[in-house]
């Protein structure tokens, strides 16, 4: 099953768009079908989760830290991350900066919905922190992320996707590097893609329930 819905949101997607399987509910051998189906980015969103799949994983899948990081979890997993999703606070950035021996790749969280739930940093203060983030060598911010709200309002989830491209091709006049889009999950990442995501984190809509 995982194989045919994978290569059925692949198909719908286009080569343009990564295709994060999110594997935080499944288990080491569902993973590795994932990946025997075709399937070689991953999320986790917890710690040990992040560590378990990565030592289960061949070298050429990429694990992708997409829930909220700790600045003192940072140490735990830095020697295998290559992309966060979350960063939205420079402590975070300190300890990769401390503990890192090679370049992450971040994506700086934005609450562009405004919903006290959610984490991730204000619109009004990206490019701020954007500023602040120059100071870190081992901190490579290549774009923003963000997560809709749980609506079954169309409009909503679309002017929020709208919402975080918009403010990229705002950004990217100063900071050139920041290109890259993760939005959109099983719920909606059809309009996602149709606002420029090129990071779709998909759980249940691959991995099954």
């Amino acid at each position: 099953m995982i194989k045919e819905n994978y290569e059925q949101i692949r198909n719908e997607v286009g080569d343009g768009v990564n295709i994060i399987a999110v594997t935080k509910y499944h288990s080491v051998e569902e993973t590795l079908e994932a990946y025997n189906s075709g399937v070689r980015h991953f999320g986790e969103n917890r710690v040990e989760g992040f560590i378990e799949k990565r030592k289960a994983l061949p070298e050429d899948a990429e694990v992708h830290f997409i829930g909220t990081m700790q600045s003192r979890k940072v140490k735990d997993v830095i020697e295998n991350l290559n992309y966060l999703h979350s960063l939205e606070r420079e402590s975070v950035a300190k300890k990769i900066e401390q503990a890192a021996h090679h370049v992450v790749n971040c994506f700086i969280q934005v609450n562009v919905s405004d919903e006290s739930s959610k984490h991730g940093i204000a619109p009004e203060a990206l490019e701020d922190f954007l500023e602040t983030l120059q100071a870190y060598e081992y901190v490579n911010v290549i774009g923003l992320m963000t997560m809709a709200p749980a609506t079954e309002d169309q409009a909503v989830i679309d002017d929020t996707f709208k919402g975080l491209r918009d403010l990229r091709d705002q950004v990217q006049v100063k900071y050139p590097t920041v290109t890259e889009l993760s939005m959109g999950m099983s719920n909606d990442y059809p309009s996602a893609v149709s606002f420029g995501a090129t990071f779709i984190r998909i759980g249940s809509k691959i991995m099954g329930n």
